[in-house]
This record gives C-alpha cells, sequence and structure tokens, in this order.
C-alpha cells in the first residue's frame, strides 16, 4: 500500500517511501528552480558543437547556476565532482564531464539540477553536433515524442504505470529498446525522493497520482536492445550492444486537473533541431 504524506513546504523531509503532496508555496519553489534549469539549457545551444569539451560545458553549468543564485546539487552528491551529466552517444546517462571533445555527428544529453531556495530543478535534453546522421537525429526525436506523451498520462486519477506503458509503447512501436535500470522519480527539497517512475510499466499499475506530486520523467531510449552496464569510474552508464541512447527529462507537479511541468525552455528550446 502506497503512503502519501501532506507536507508544508518549509521544513526537513523524511526520506522514508512516502510520496509527499505539496502546496503553493512548493509549486512555486519549484517554479523558479525548473526556470533557471531550463534556461541554463537553453544557453548551452549555441556552445555545443565539434571541438568544444565536455570540461568546458560543465564551467558553464557552474557558473550559470551560481550567477543564478543556486548551487548544482549533483556538485558533491555522493562523491560526484562535476556540476552537470553529460552523455554522448551510446552513453545512456550519468556521463561524466572531462577534457572529451565534441565530434561532428555526435548526440549529447546534458542533465542540470540548481538547487534553488531548498528546491531541485532537474530537467535533461538533447544537442545534435554538427551533421548528425538521420537515424540519430530519428532516435531523438522519438524519445521527445515519449517523454511528452507520458506527461500527457500524468493527472490526477491515473496511475503511474500508465505513464511508463505509453512510453514503452511509443518507444517499441518505433523497434527502439527503453531501459529498465533507471528511472524517473519524485523531488522537491529532496533529490531524489518516492515514488520510483518506471518507463516501461503495465497501464493501471503502481501508485495513484494525485494533485501535489512532483516527480520527473526522463526515458532513456536506445537504438538497439534495453540493457546497459555501468563503467568502473561507477557513474557511467552505456548500452551493452553499443548502440545510440538518448534521454530527455522534465520536472513536473501533479495539479488538480493535470500536471505542469516546470522545466519547460523559456525559449521554446525543448527539442532539436534548435533555432
Amino acid at each position: 500500500m502506497t503512503d502519501y504524506m501532506t507536507v508544508d513546504d518549509t521544513g526537513v523531509l523524511p526520506r522514508d517511501g512516502t510520496i509527499k503532496l505539496h502546496g503553493p508555496a512548493g509549486f512555486a519553489g519549484m517554479r523558479k528552480a525548473g526556470r533557471l534549469a531550463a534556461e541554463i539549457l537553453d544557453a548551452l545551444v549555441p556552445l555545443v558543437r565539434p571541438g568544444l569539451t565536455t570540461a568546458a560545458l560543465d564551467d558553464v553549468v557552474r557558473q550559470m547556476t551560481l550567477d543564478g543564485g543556486a548551487v548544482p546539487a549533483t556538485l558533491g552528491y555522493r562523491g560526484y565532482t562535476h556540476s552537470c551529466c553529460i552523455s554522448i552517444n551510446h552513453v545512456v546517462c550519468h556521463g561524466i564531464p572531462s577534457e572529451k571533445t565534441l565530434k561532428d555527428g555526435d548526440i549529447v544529453n546534458i542533465d542540470v539540477t540548481p538547487l534553488l531556495d531548498g528546491w531541485h530543478g532537474d530537467t535533461s535534453r538533447m544537442y545534435l553536433v554538427g551533421d548528425v546522421p538521420l537515424k540519430a537525429r530519428r532516435l531523438v526525436e522519438v524519445t521527445y515524442e515519449c517523454l511528452m506523451i507520458g506527461i500527457e498520462q500524468a493527472r490526477p486519477g491515473a496511475r503511474l504505470g500508465d505513464i511508463g506503458a505509453a512510453i514503452q509503447r511509443h518507444a517499441e512501436g518505433h523497434r527502439y529498446g527503453v531501459v529498465r535500470e533507471f528511472c524517473g522519480h519524485g523531488l522537491g527539497r529532496l533529490f531524489h525522493d518516492a515514488p520510483e517512475v518506471i518507463h516501461a510499466a503495465r497501464a493501471g499499475s503502481g501508485p495513484e497520482l494525485r494533485a501535489g506530486m512532483f516527480f520527473t520523467i526522463e526515458p532513456m531510449i536506445n537504438l538497439g536492445k534495453p540493457p546497459v552496464k555501468l563503467l568502473e569510474d561507477g557513474w557511467t552508464a552505456v548500452t551493452r550492444d553499443r548502440s545510440l541512447s538518448a534521454q530527455f527529462e522534465h520536472s513536473i507537479g501533479i495539479t488538480e486537473d493535470g500536471c505542469e511541468v516546470f522545466t519547460a525552455s523559456p525559449r521554446g528550446l525543448n527539442k532539436p533541431p534548435y533555432a
């Protein structure tokens, strides 16, 4: 049985497996954090180009986060030493910024989480580097469609499994693999909290969605088969078959009649190709 907890959004919240139900103050806090996260990803659009290092992009993310009055939630998180995750081509998630340079034809996911006034704005977006092959561009396009199809299911009275079922149906309809090892998650004052948001699920299963719930939807879709493996660095996850992978992520809140996307791009740059 799922436990829910109505919170006042002012104090420290327990990480006890309960699903938190937030009020107006929580929505206001998440709007600010989510907007900053989206503004950071918007600012990266002209920078993601051949020859640039992922470390340089990480520097931009860190400075923009600090300039926005926030701190990068990933910096120091479980020993992680960077301000974002940058995942290229067959890297599924949690790619570590380095002196590696971007190359023509790469597809890149950049995942940022500014912590602003106690609230986490967690989002990621795909970028196309130079002249990207059609099959890679199509993977990115379908992955974005998966995210938005999942968001369409997010409303009071639905079940978390409805989100995963819709994503899985769309991805597998294009013969892509849906990653099972990683999922979306509750967030707010906590970076990672209940519930887990599975991206391949049975419709009608899982906890009921209620107004006030905050969580991410972040499908990871592979051009090949679903399985992934973790590299020796303990962070980087890659596709086992070395196929390309793409991901988009939004943070959302369930409202009385649907949901609010906290991390939508203010400039309309939600998916490539970017103007």
